[in-house]
């Protein structure tokens, strides 16, 4: 897709057009954002299962009326029982990224769910969850196209895959890997979303389905408990925000990396750049973020126990140091740890100008790999991210939140314009937010040739966990040998990588015009009516 599809009466992008659909038939049925988003939100642990799930995180960024957003936190702790000696007592010296021990943080994305069915409540929305979840539950119990990337994914990771507990049986197809365009049934997850549908999101908690949960939990191996499940709650936050020329960026606070991304936009626009695709213009986007990501990786983790505010980095004086310390020739040489991530976002704006950023994730591609039986959920693996050493605020601890890549952005423009955004990928996530931005809010590219355009990342989506700046090769030449000499260490990866992740963007126009745009690198859609 190279042009930008625009509406009048409302819009939605998602990875998966399945899940646009669903997003889109509730907005002409009358529905708002946020029930399309909702919709949206459960047909893509089905559609596209191994890059989402119930059993995951997730987090909101919904204005209504040009306001600043509420933040909505569906993020999951630890379990009482994960503790450093649980594990030492294991014999190992790092949480393991698959199988049981990895499933150790209960999974809050269903308890953001029934907050914004509150919020959706308080400004007027009417649709019932068992309306949203009619998609969903029809694709999951009639089945639905495997994509290439399921296809690549239960391909190069099954070695990891193949032992946590349900896995084989749920996603190979007659005990073979699946392939592209083959038929998939998920009956069981079918069956949970009706569930959900009559008794509502906290039936995942609290209710009969709990139980369920917990008991699949303890058979798989998991340290989650029924008790951890009825402790889950949604929060309520106040988003971070930065003003840049003509807008005010949005994203969500810690335990989530939303801080990086503002940092990423404010520190490259006080480098004054004055023309995108050139050599000034990539250097110094990846010199900021190599500024925000230094930030965040020694402050960012569970709120409760950061020594450090965010806010403080988003001081006009803070981020003017930071931009004095981009070397606008050389690359600072970039040895740190990555961090890996698997995520779904999507985004919708309505007719009455309620515009919803939202993300989920399981972390790794199938999180942990373990699918409950009864249920059909695959359960996350965030909580691997937790260190046994140490008493920072990524340290494990029960009751602790996890640090999390996932962070959904918005931006409320001076002139009326409303925008949400975002991407999947991990590491790849601030950094495609910047460069959609950039090149749509800042240049003046449409908003699909912004999400076209060759992308970059510093560290990791999918694959080794490298730490050169991966470039797609359609940049111009030029501009890469420009890079080589500036120090940066250049690997080239193929056009429309999904290693780059899968952006997504919808504006409103103050006149009422939509604008969306999906990812080519994705199986997505972006529709309007």
């Amino acid at each position: 897709m190279l042009n930008t599809p625009r509406s009048r009466r409302g819009m939605v992008t998602s990875p998966h057009h399945l899940a646009s659909e669903a997003g889109l038939r509730v907005l002409r049925e009358g529905g708002n954002a946020i029930e399309a988003t909702l919709a949206m939100a459960a047909s893509l642990p089905v559609v596209y299962p191994h890059m989402n799930s119930i059993g995951g995180d997730g987090f909101w960024l919904i204005s209504a009326g040009g306001k600043p957003p509420i933040a909505v936190d569906g993020c999951g702790a630890a379990a009482q029982a994960a503790t450093v000696e649980f594990y030492k007592g294991k014999g190992l010296s790092a949480i393991p990224s698959r199988g049981p021990l990895a499933a150790n943080t209960v999974a809050g994305t269903l308890s953001g769910w029934a907050e914004v069915i509150a919020i959706n409540k308080e400004m007027g929305g009417k649709l019932p969850l068992s309306r949203l979840v009619e998609d969903a539950a029809w694709s999951a119990e009639n089945g639905f196209a495997v994509t290439a990337t399921q296809q690549e994914l239960t391909e190069t990771k099954f070695a990891e895959l193949k032992d946590s507990p349900g896995f084989v049986d749920t996603f190979l197809l007659g005990g073979k890997l699946p392939k592209e365009g083959q038929l998939m049934k998920l009956p069981a997850l079918g069956a949970t979303l009706k569930r959900l549908g009559q008794h509502g999101p906290m039936d995942f908690y609290t209710g009969a389905l709990a139980k369920e949960i917990a008991a699949d939990l303890a058979r798989c191996g998991s340290p989650v408990t029924l008790a951890d499940l009825a402790a889950q709650k949604a929060q309520r936050r106040q988003a971070l925000s930065v003003a840049v020329k003509g807008a005010t960026l949005y994203n969500f606070p810690p335990p989530t990396q939303g801080l990086a991304s503002l940092m990423i936009l404010a520190i490259f626009e006080r480098l004054g750049v004055k023309e995108a695709e050139t050599f000034e213009y990539l250097h110094c986007i990846v010199e900021a973020t190599k500024q925000a990501f230094l930030v965040r990786d020694r402050i960012v983790g569970d709120p409760a126990l950061m020594e450090e505010k965010a806010e403080h980095y988003l001081t006009s004086a803070t981020l003017d140091g930071l931009a004095a310390n981009v070397n606008r020739k050389r690359a600072l040489p970039w040895p740190v740890p990555v961090n890996p991530g698997d995520t779904v976002w999507l985004g919708a704006v309505d007719k009455d100008g309620i515009a919803v950023s939202f993300i989920q994730s399981i972390y790794f591609e199938f999180g942990s790999g373990c699918v409950l039986e009864n249920s059909g959920i695959v359960w996350q693996n965030r909580g691997s991210s937790f260190l046994l050493d140490g008493d920072g605020p990524r340290a494990l601890r029960p009751g602790r939140k996890p640090f999390h890549t996932l962070n959904p952005a918005m931006a409320l423009f001076d002139d009326g314009r409303r925008m949400v955004y975002g991407n999947m990928g991990g590491e790849g996530q601030p950094q495609s937010q910047s460069a959609v931005f950039s090149r749509y809010a800042m240049y003046g590219q449409g908003l699909q040739a912004a999400i076209t355009a060759p992308r970059w990342l510093l560290g990791k989506t999918w694959g080794d966990a490298t730490v050169t700046l991966k470039l797609e090769d359609r940049f111009d030449p030029a501009v890469v040998q420009a890079m080589r000499d500036a120090g940066h260490d250049i690997e080239i990866l193929p056009a429309f990588t999904s290693t780059m992740g899968h952006a997504g963007a919808v504006v409103r126009h103050a006149d009422g015009m939509f604008e969306g745009a999906t990812d080519p690198r994705s199986d997505g859609a972006a529709m309007g009516f």
